[in-house]
């Protein structure tokens, strides 16, 4: 049996893609004789980042997770953030003269300079020192893979997405009780998802808006007409999605969008900026609307029937996702590969 250590900051309470990614990547390595072993934050003691509570950043050391990591037998060692716990796993590996492989989740360089003055070329400076270091770097999409290849990231191996159909499917007669059409947001509510472009639209019918963070006090006030049902998961949240119309996706920062999947596969087509993210998840589908004029997107994405979307979702797969994972670090760890990359 293939046994992989992963190293995660992000982990539950989170709720996020990238929790959701490694929960169900391990469940469907499963099939393929392969078992994953996660250190998390509830490994070591941790404190909360302000504006974020249920982010907790690890108190560790490289020694201390070092002896973790070590506990147990593995074949391979994946860092799958670049938050302390990932920092300490790296030193350890570098130490020891452990391969490693890393993900690129989040896109930070963006997301810093949302928050703050600092140049993404910063960031991408930092991002590119601890990836690098690493045997290969998994992303999602070829249009992530472009932009660190252009900001001096080596080593790039894809590594998609999938959703489960079986949960995230059409329900007819499936209804929120509320004037249509429906356009629905899912996702965490903080100052990077762009939602005022969304909840600014003049649109018929309701806004609604599924998930929590920093921004939702601000935006509830500003947005008074649009319903904000707050966290919502499993069954719960698919009922959501069945019962909307348009899913909307006003990021323009997201490196895929996992919800992106979840909705096309419970049968609701998408509106979003052509970006990074829709662009290669929804691409020229027929399962949604890429504009410039998320207003525009949203209208014409209601014109488009429910079995396309579900279409197209159906061609990601969480164990598809799973095979890739675990061909990559076989392939990572291969000299040819690394001669052929550095």
């Amino acid at each position: 049996m293939t046994k992989v250590v992963v190293a995660t900051d992000a982990w539950h309470p989170q709720i996020n893609g990238v929790v959701r990614t490694l929960e169900n990547l391990a469940s469907a390595a499963s099939a393929f004789g392969a078992s994953f072993r996660f250190l998390t934050p509830q490994n070591f003691r941790t404190i909360g980042l302000p504006i974020y509570p249920e982010i907790r950043l690890s108190l560790v050391g490289a020694s201390t997770a070092g002896r973790l990591v070590e506990a147990e037998p593995f074949d391979f060692v994946h860092l799958a953030t670049e938050g302390p716990l990932g920092l300490a796993v790296r030193l350890h590996c570098l130490r020891g003269g452990i391969p490693f492989t890393t993900s690129y989740h989040t896109n930070f360089p963006a997301y810093v300079a949302k928050r703050t003055r600092i140049p993404p070329r910063w960031t991408y400076a930092l991002l590119r020192r601890f990836h690098n270091a690493g045997a290969a770097t998994f992303v999602a999409t070829r249009s992530i893979e472009n932009d660190l290849r252009c900001h001096g990231f080596e080593r790039l191996m894809l590594w998609s997405r999938g959703v489960d159909h079986d949960q995230f499917r059409q329900r007819p007669g499936a209804c929120l009780g509320l004037p249509g059409p429906v356009f629905l947001y899912v996702g965490r509510l903080a100052i990077e998802k762009n939602l005022p472009a969304f909840l600014g639209l003049d649109l018929p019918g309701t806004k609604v808006v599924v998930g929590d963070g920093p921004a939702r006090r601000a935006l509830e006030v500003a947005y008074p007409h649009a319903i904000f049902l707050g966290r919502r998961s499993g069954n719960d949240l698919a009922r959501v999605y069945a019962g909307a119309d348009v899913f909307v996706f006003p990021s323009l920062t997201d490196t895929f969008g996992l919800v992106l999947l979840e909705a096309m596969s419970s049968g609701l087509p998408v509106a979003a900026f052509p970006v990074a993210g829709p662009h290669d998840v929804v691409g020229t589908s027929g399962a949604g609307v890429l504009d410039q004029d998320l207003r525009r997107a949203c209208l014409s994405a209601l014109e488009i029937p429910r079995w396309k979307a579900r279409a197209h979702a159906e061609t990601f797969s969480w164990r598809e996702s799973a095979r890739q994972f675990l061909d990559n670090q076989a392939a990572s760890q291969k000299e040819e590969f690394r001669s052929i990359t550095d």
